[in-house]
């Protein structure tokens, strides 16, 4: 794949041979007081944010001082394309400059185009269908809604597990710091081992309504669920006659390789959930049901969002698709998810267990607690990642990112590593 944009090294604060990328634009706040701002306005509920991002080019940001980052975090999967696409930029601007949004009392064209398009890359049989949320925690709500149409309430999720924040999808996500604050929750939720055929097994009864698993933790660290795992899943909810839901929210879009994390077990879920890359950077989420039987359990009146497949989050989808399929970026993902795991290995650095997880959602997992320390350093080197958990760095770049990109992150790493094991002053 040819990569669409430039690649550099990353550049430090005293680094002024690239002249005014170093410096804030003239007449702009600081971050610190952009941040007090931020603090006095915004509801804390993220904390403090560790950077004021300006502006961005592929897998490259530039915070508001004028310091660039290579973007190894990517909105947390949802960058698919990377910033500043030439093919998402047009496709957004002509769609706003038509029509950004009407009621789902009339539809568009994008909308339907966007939803044919999704049930093509899923390989949906004839008579499924698509809703279009605004988020993945959206889609998950819809899911449970469907799950309650069976007639039952049951529902099985895993530990470790992440589906959402809002209260039907926190009830699945199996965090006890993001849950307890908000019991009770809804009821009748298990949460069994992940990857344990037994567990599961002894889990789902004929009172199970669905059972929802993600491909690939990302929350947990990108840990892989074993193809067989998905393959007892998909036997055992059509044996209870329950549902299976496939939470592909992070997953899905090529993030894995594939267009979603299921297909490489060869199952046919009964709904997946989606979000995050699919829109590239606009808010969008689905849920995808597979078959007349499954489509017909939501029926109309029964669920709706308002701002739900709006022509201009659907004009973006179908870029993204398109974008897609036209670099070959599932190729690209999977070659690059490859070299990273090859190149983080031939360090032998004795603090780096080695790289889990699949295509370009993958974690460094690291022989002690030090991801927030290299962190910290990253971001310091310029470079954006995510201490997923005390022992694991997650990345989940642009699906641009180029295998130079990689490699300059790959090539920090023991430096990075030596600086958050320094003493703490």
């Amino acid at each position: 794949m040819n990569a669409p944009h430039e690649v550099l090294p990353p550049l430090r604060s005293s680094d002024t041979s690239r002249g005014p990328r170093t410096n804030a634009p003239e007449g702009s706040s600081s971050q610190a007081e952009l941040l007090d701002r931020y603090a006095h306005s915004l509801i804390p509920v993220f904390g403090t944010p560790q950077l004021v991002l300006e502006r961005g080019d592929g897998a490259w940001v530039w915070d508001t001082d004028g310091k660039r980052y290579l973007d190894l975090v990517g909105g947390i999967a949802v960058n698919a394309l990377g910033h500043n696409h030439p093919a998402l930029v047009a496709a957004v601007s002509k769609q706003v400059a038509e029509m950004a949004h009407i009621s789902n009392f009339y539809t568009s064209r994008a909308q339907i185009e966007l939803a044919e398009r999704v049930l093509e890359i899923a390989g949906a049989p004839a008579g499924s269908g698509v809703f279009f949320a605004n988020s993945g925690a959206e889609a998950v709500e819809g899911a449970i809604k469907l799950s309650r149409r069976t007639g039952r309430t049951g529902l099985v999720a895993a530990e470790g597990a992440f589906h959402g924040r809002t209260t039907g999808a926190l009830a699945l996500t199996s965090k006890a710091a993001y849950r307890d604050p908000f019991a009770p929750l809804i009821p009748d939720v298990t949460h069994v081992p992940y990857n344990d055929n037994e567990a599961l097994r002894a889990a789902v009864t004929t009172e199970t309504a669905a059972v929802v698993l993600e491909p690939v933790q990302g929350e947990a660290g990108a840990i892989v669920a074993d193809p067989a795992y998905l393959r007892a899943a998909r036997e055992l909810t059509t044996a209870a006659g329950a549902l299976l839901v496939i939470d592909e929210v992070q997953t899905g879009i090529g993030r894995t390789g594939d267009w979603f994390g299921f297909q490489e077990s060869g199952i046919v879920p009964d709904a997946i959930t989606l979000a995050k890359g699919l829109g590239g950077g606009l808010p969008v989420g689905a849920l995808v049901t597979f078959g007349p039987d499954v489509t017909g359990l939501l029926t109309a009146g029964q669920h709706g969002s308002t701002f739900s497949g709006n022509p201009l989050v659907a004009a973006a989808g179908l870029s993204v698709l398109s974008t897609i399929e036209a670099e070959g970026l599932l190729d690209h993902v999977v070659q690059m998810g490859e070299h990273l795991v090859g190149a983080v290995a031939a360090l032998g650095h004795p603090d780096i267990e080695g790289v889990r997880g699949r295509g370009l959602l993958r974690a460094v997992v690291l022989r002690s607690e030090l991801s927030s320390g290299i962190a910290s350093a990253a971001r310091e080197a310029g470079f954006l990642v995510n201490p997923v958990a005390p022992d694991a760095i997650r990345l989940v770049p642009p699906l641009v990112v180029t295998r130079e990109e990689l490699d300059l992150f790959v090539a920090a790493l023991p430096s990075l590593i030596a600086t958050a094991k320094e003493p703490t002053p």
